[in-house]
């Protein structure tokens, strides 16, 4: 039985193939956001080891709180991997039969944190290879530019070029083998930006090569609590190689064959 409230429409996955983003408005509820809120008090009280906090180690105001594969340890993470529509929306908008969790994260920015999220896209960080790849950004409280809405390049996953990881924290060397990340930010009217203010429940979801940044949170008091899970369709392949992101244990599968493991399980197909 679908999860949906409602049908993802041809439009959209029309928006998405095009531009490589798009929002949808309230298709998680309120009940939904409540408990995910929970579950990330959860984890900024009692961190895994997965967790990173980005302004402390960049010496930096405020409190920016990452921390990646949450539903192997939370029982409220994990219901929403497996029992929210989210599986079904990346579905729908990827055209896939198959669908796969490749990790959920929290993105936290807390008010009067600086940090930003660099111009960046989330291939070249991964294990993996194919085109239905997606990232559903899930938002738990209002999302705007002042409390660090992400900003996106339409069309940027269609440039055909990979660029090389942009490191977050200064901690981890992704050597020279591919060109870096434009300087967008020098030639932003070059560029067909955009972002997205989003009300609790509301998400986006970006293809894995989308180009996308986010300021800090310069609010006075409005947190940016964002519970992003990544998504991997009928196409995408295991593909092990030098410099990839700091991951658990990874399963003991084929390098070039399918991801289907306890670590990236199958959610529908």
């Amino acid at each position: 039985m679908s999860k949906l409230i409602r049908k993802i429409t041809e439009e959209e996955i029309e928006t998405y193939e095009r531009d490589g983003i798009v929002c949808l408005r309230g298709l998680f509820n309120m009940d939904q956001v409540e408990r995910l809120r929970e579950a990330a008090d959860q984890s900024m009280t009692r961190p895994s080891d997965m967790a990173i906090e980005l302004a402390e180690q960049l010496e930096a105001k405020g409190r920016f709180f990452h921390e990646t594969f949450v539903w192997l340890g939370n029982d409220i993470c994990k219901d929403f991997v497996f029992s929210s529509a989210a599986a079904e929306i990346t579905a729908a908008l990827m055209g896939s039969d198959k669908i796969n969790i490749f990790f959920d994260q929290w993105l936290i920015k807390e008010p009067g944190t600086a940090t930003p999220t660099p111009w960046h896209h989330d291939m070249p960080y991964w294990p993996i290879k194919g085109w239905q790849i997606s990232t559903l950004w899930l938002a738990l409280d209002p999302v705007s530019e002042a409390n660090g809405a992400v900003e996106y390049i339409k069309g940027s996953h269609k440039w055909g070029q990979t660029y090389k990881p942009a490191t977050f924290d200064g901690s981890h060397d992704y050597g020279d083998a591919l060109p870096e990340v434009p300087d967008i930010e020098a030639e932003r009217d070059k560029y067909d930006i955009v972002s997205f203010e989003l009300e609790p429940g509301d998400c986006t979801v970006h293809q894995g090569l989308l180009v996308h940044a986010a300021g800090g949170n310069s609010s006075a008091s409005t947190r940016r609590r964002a519970y992003v899970t990544r998504w991997a369709g009928d196409d995408v392949i295991y593909d092990l190689r030098e410099g990839i992101q700091e991951m658990p244990p990874l399963p003991d599968i084929a390098n070039g064959g399918p991801i289907d493991s306890d670590l990236w399980p199958r959610v529908l197909g």
